[in-house]
């Protein structure tokens, strides 16, 4: 295996580790689109183990935690990059979102969780009446 000497390299790694110490979970990155009345949030989380990942929704507020176990300190470490310890990512749903039918799915790494659009926010017909005819008109509501 081919190395290559960078002097501040560990200098950087003692650094990073020092500050890690002292940091709270740590944040995963996400993905977010909709796909017709469903929001797909992708978080990638690598080498977790699937029994350490928690969601939970208390009211409007989406919470991801996942634990990822430390490795062996014994080993004797050539790079030493993915992070250890707790993963934490919070979300505001906010007013329109299905609660109850929230689902997620862990799969190569990547958690997927379904968020569906509530009945009541999706758009609807609301028919407008006059005096001689009435006529479906098309309203979107969000």
């Amino acid at each position: 295996m081919a190395m290559y000497f960078d002097p501040f390299r560990a200098l950087d790694r003692v650094a990073s580790n020092l500050l890690d110490a002292q940091q709270g979970p740590r944040l995963m990155p996400i993905d977010l689109h909709k796909d017709g009345d469903l929001y797909i949030l992708n978080a990638d989380l690598p080498g977790i183990d699937p029994g350490s990942v928690d969601v939970d929704v208390d009211g409007q507020l989406l919470t991801i935690r996942a634990e990822r176990s430390a490795r062996s300190e014994d080993l004797k470490w050539l790079a030493h990059e993915r992070p250890s310890g707790s993963f934490l990512r919070q979300l505001n749903l906010g007013d329109g979102i299905d609660t109850e039918h929230i689902s997620a799915n862990y799969d190569n790494g990547v958690l997927s969780v379904m968020i569906p659009v509530s009945e009541k926010a999706k758009p609807r017909k609301v028919e407008v009446q006059s005096g001689i005819t009435s006529t479906p008109v098309e309203v979107a509501t969000s």
